[in-house]
Formats: structure tokens, C-alpha cells, sequence
């Protein structure tokens, strides 16, 4: 059944009942109903939007940017043509081809790891594929999941996808709205225990395996309330006048949120420019992990986590955050009285951080290219906005051949990515090389990183089946294409 708000969905998906998650757009507020419903369906984004990679991750379907529809979640209902669904009412969506169905139809739940035929299949192929598959995972859960499928690492854990959990929130939002440093650094020293036990839990389910950990990259008011429901709070606070303290705190929040209100936030204080002005972030992320691999270790349990900064553009700020890291990681261990191993590497995802990536390549062990972002920043299209409003269009009308942000853009984006590999090498020559967007789970984009020369490519635990499949298909083509060659 449909349903127009997160806390519903939790109530309802609870009881049993399967629910579909209908939403204007998600948000970051809104993971906790995802997590319960059976799909999601909102009327803005597109294939990378917010809802799109979280669904895909939990291997829910996902119609994201049906504008044809209207949302409105304050009378819990949406219309299209003159029909109007409402709350409690029934609804399919179909995540492949888009369609939304007004009526319930029934479904099959797959399970490829029982399929004999698959398994022998995808034995054939991870024979001959050169390229390893890896899994974008965040939660314990996830990484069982992407074993299961053959993953063989975890290419991207999100760590602020852990922050939004319920008892979390609160604590995050208190760090964020601190007024001192004593006050910012007793909110961090709450979620310590917590991260480290997220850590843990990953890392012991890919046990042997490297995990991939993205330091904190969303801009911190996602965190907090949205400024305009906050806005109509107050302003209802305000002219009712009974509640003085309410009305307090609620403009407290208000001033905070309109602080970090940014124009372009996707290209404001988010990422390595946040753990710069915040180090205490960064200081209480990294702890979590290596105390987690450390002790891990102590119980005989092989852990490789690899330190991702997003966002670098220019060497200096991977410096930075580097002379930080290093130090702790010694503090760290010696405290544990432990040795483990772990790499130091960078996303790459800003267009100068592939010009200069012999520079940045001295610092880090490791790129992973963030092709989603890297694909928005060198187009100049909005990863939220350009599919519901133009590019669709664009893509059926041939000006361009395929949507980018669904197939790698070989001439342009990928031109960059190739300039990033050979620098890197030339750098560094053992350097490790992935690719953890979206593009990660797609055949065509596989063989590019194929060509490419890439260690490895990162996707959803559900397309990991796919990207062996894909991985393998490649490196046959270019035997076959090398044979041809050589007659």
C-alpha cells in the first residue's frame, strides 16, 4: 500500500504489511522508512538521486523521478491524470521500465545464489574476468549480502548513511549545533563507540577481504531539519504563543540551519573541506576504524580497511588531513598494543583531481573514482534535476546516445578517468585503482574499466552477478579482439 511519510512507513511496515514509500523526493531524514518499505517511488531525481542508490543498495525497486505525478504528502495522496491515490490505497512499481501500477500484483522474490545454473555460469566467468567486484555496502547486512553474490571487497561504505540512524541523529545534530569545542567533541566522543562498532560489524563480515571507507561527504544540513518545515514551525509556534520554550528551541534550530544554507551545496562544506574546518570528525571516524581492525585482530580476525577522503581537488588538502591521519593510526595501535594494516586513498570526483592525479597519487594509496559526481561536475548537469527535467529528452531524441549517469561518457568523463589511471601509474605504480559509483553495476561502463586498466569495479550487492558476468565478457572481447590482431 502506499504510504507518504518515513515514521508511517516504519508503523505499518512494521505490522507486516508490505508498503511502498511514495515521497516529493528522499532525503537523508527519510532512510529509516526506506529501510521497511518494499519499494520507493518519488515524483523528482533521477538514476543517482538520493532515493535511486540507497533502493539500489538495499535491493529495493525504485521509481525516482515520475513527474508526471503529483506528491502531496500533507493530504497523504498523489494524482496523475486525474486519478488520485491516497494513503492505505494500493500501488505496484516496476524499478526496471519505470511504470507504476494502480493495483497490488503479485511478485517473485529471487534468490541467484540457489540458481546451479547461474552459479556454474558465473564460475565460468570469474575465470577468465581480470577486473575484481567489489560491492558498495554500509552496513553489515549489506556485506553479508555482497559475499553471498561473490563480491571479493567493499568498494565504497557510506559512513554517514550510519549517522541517520535513530538513536544517532540526535547525537549528530547536537555536534553539528554545538557552540564550543568542549561541547563538539563530547557529541563525537558519543559516537565513537558506535562508529567503531559499525566498523567492526563490516569488516568482520568481509573478513580477509579490503573494505573501503568513505569518510563523512554530505554536507552537514542534511542532517538537520529542512529551513522551509522549519520555518512554517516557528511561524506556527509564533502565533499560537503558547509554548515559549518550544518556540526557543525551535528558533535556535532555525538560525543554525539558515547558517548552512549554501546555494549549490553539492559543491559547498561538504567532504575534505568539512573534515578540515571539523577535524574532530575526521579524528573520531578514524579511530573507529583502525580500533575496530585492531581489535579484530586481537580475536584473529584478518581486517584491511582502506581510509577514503572524498571531494580532494588539489593535493595540499589531502596533505592536510594526511599529517593527521598517519599520527593517529600510530596512536591507535600502539594504545591496542596491535599492528594492522590499512591504505590511505582518495575519491576521485572532481575534474582537477584527474589532471593532477600524479600530485595527489604521491599521498594516496588508493583512487576510487566517484563517477557520478565526476560525470556531474564535467557535463554541468545536476545529478537531481537534469533527468526529471531535460535529459530523458535528450536521450530519446539522440542528442545524446545514452544517459551518463547510467553508462560511463567514454569520449569525455571517461577521457579523464584514463588521464587519472596513467598519471597515477606513472606515480605510483602499484597504486589501486576502482570505481564506485553507479557506473560500477552497468556492462557497457565495465568494459571501459576493463580498458581502462581499473583493479576493480564497485556496485550494488544486487549487480555484483551482473559485474562478473560483465568483467568477464570484457576480457574476452579483448583476447578475441588481440587474436584478430596477431592473424
Amino acid at each position: 500500500m502506499a504510504v507518504f511519510d518515513p515514521d508511517t512507513a516504519v508503523e505499518i511496515g512494521s505490522n507486516g504489511q508490505a508498503v511502498i514509500l511514495v515521497r516529493p523526493e528522499t532525503n537523508p531524514d527519510d532512510v529509516h522508512g526506506m529501510l521497511i518499505a518494499r519499494g520507493i517511488l518519488t515524483a523528482r531525481g533521477g538514476a543517482t538521486s538520493h532515493a535511486a542508490v540507497v533502493a539500489r543498495g538495499l535491493g529495493k525497486p525504485c521509481v525516482a523521478g515520475a513527474e508526471a505525478i503529483r506528491v502531496d504528502p500533507h493530504a497523504r495522496q498523489f494524482s496523475v491524470n486525474g486519478q488520485v491515490i491516497r494513503q492505505g490505497e494500493f500501488i505496484s512499481i516496476d524499478g526496471t521500465t519505470g511504470e507504476v501500477f494502480g493495483r497490488a500484483i503479485r511478485t517473485i522474490d529471487p534468490d541467484v545464489t540457489k540458481d546451479r545454473d547461474l552459479q556454474t555460469l558465473l564460475g565460468w566467468a570469474d575465470k577468465v574476468r581480470r577486473l575484481g567486484v567489489w560491492a558498495n555496502a554500509d552496513y553489515p547486512r549489506d556485506a553479508e549480502r555482497a559475499r553471498a553474490f561473490g563480491a571479493e571487497g567493499i568498494g565504497l561504505c557510506r559512513t554517514e548513511h550510519m549517522f541517520f540512524e535513530e538513536d544517532r541523529l540526535p547525537i549528530v545534530r547536537r555536534m553539528i549545533l554545538a557552540e564550543s569545542e568542549a561541547e563538539r567533541q563530547s557529541a563525537l566522543d558519543q559516537l565513537l563507540p558506535i562508529q567503531r562498532q559499525d566498523f567492526a560489524g563490516i569488516l568482520r563480515e568481509m573478513a580477509g577481504l579490503p573494505v573501503v571507507i568513505r569518510l563523512i561527504d554530505p554536507p552537514l544540513h542534511e542532517f538537520l531539519p529542512r529551513y522551509d518545515e522549519l520555518l512554517v514551525e516557528v511561524t506556527e509556534l509564533r502565533v499560537r504563543g503558547t509554548d515559549a520554550r518550544a518556540l526557543e528551541e525551535k528558533e535556535r534550530l532555525l538560525r543554525a540551519v539558515a547558517g548552512m544554507r549554501e546555494q549549490n551545496p553539492m559543491l559547498g562544506l561538504r567532504g575534505i573541506r568539512l573534515g578540515i574546518l571539523f577535524p574532530g570528525i575526521i579524528d573520531m571516524q578514524v579511530r573507529a576504524i583502525l580500533e575496530a581492525a585492531c581489535i579484530l585482530a586481537k580475536e584473529g580476525v584478518r581486517a584491511h580497511p582502506e581510509i577514503m577522503i572524498p571531494l580532494v581537488g588539489h593535493r595540499n588538502e589531502l596533505r592536510v588531513v594526511e599529517e593527521r591521519v598517519r599520527p593517529l593510526a600510530e596512536r591507535v595501535m600502539g594504545e591496542q598494543g596491535v599492528r594492522v594494516r590499512y591504505k590511505f586513498g582518495t575519491m576521485i570526483e572532481i575534474p582537477r583531481a584527474c589532471v593532477v592525479a600524479d600530485e595527489i597519487a604521491h599521498l594516496a594509496e588508493f583512487f576510487s573514482f566517484g563517477s557520478n559526481d565526476l560525470t556531474q561536475l564535467i557535463f554541468g548537469f545536476s545529478r537531481d534535476d537534469a533527468e526529471g527535467k531535460f535529459l530523458l529528452r535528450y536521450v530519446n531524441e539522440k542528442i545524446l546516445p545514452e544517459n551518463p549517469f547510467q553508462v560511463l561518457d567514454a569520449r569525455g568523463v571517461g577521457a579523464l578517468i584514463e588521464m587519472a589511471v596513467r598519471l597515477g601509474r606513472k606515480a605510483r605504480p602499484d597504486i589501486e585503482l576502482g570505481i564506485c559509483g553507479e557506473h560500477g553495476g552497468d556492462p557497457q561502463s565495465i568494459d571501459f574499466c576493463h580498458k581502462a586498466g581499473l583493479t576493480y569495479v564497485s556496485c550494488s550487492p544486487y549487480r555484483v552477478p551482473t559485474a562478473r558476468l560483465a568483467a568477464a565478457q570484457a576480457a574476452l572481447k579483448e583476447k578475441q579482439a588481440r587474436a584478430e590482431r596477431d592473424r
